[in-house]
């Protein structure tokens, strides 16, 4: 079983989609990161040899993903929180972010239904 960035890859799968069970890495990313490395796509991640996982974990250590890139992405709303922006004003109130209506929908992100005190219908 291959392990790279602390996520064991699955073994049953084409090696194109098992690198997307890293967060950060999608198919595209998967794609050219094989294709640099002259690794068949079709290959399954069980039937990688060890020469194959080294280029791999070399590879994708270039990359920002897993840990680092959560830590970024939360640091980001947070520096966006702080600044008092409309975007980390939503954050804050666990609204959606990117203008979605919230009349009918966004229960997801709201939660349960509330009242709301004079409002007319």
């Amino acid at each position: 079983m291959a392990r790279i960035k602390g996520i064991d890859l699955p073994n049953n799968k084409r090696i194109e989609v098992a690198l997307t069970s890293i967060h950060g890495i999608g198919r595209k990313l998967s794609k050219s990161i094989l294709t640099n490395l002259n690794i068949d796509l079709d290959k399954k991640a069980s039937n990688l040899t060890d020469e194959e996982i080294n280029k791999l974990r070399d590879e994708i250590s270039k990359h920002l993903v897993e840990g680092d890139l959560r830590r970024e992405v939360s640091m980001n709303i947070k520096k966006e929180m702080e600044m008092g922006s409309y975007r980390g004003s939503r954050h804050k109130k666990g609204l959606p972010v990117r203008g979605q209506s919230t009349k009918s929908n966004a229960r997801t992100r709201k939660g349960k239904a509330k009242t709301i005190a004079n409002k007319k219908k």
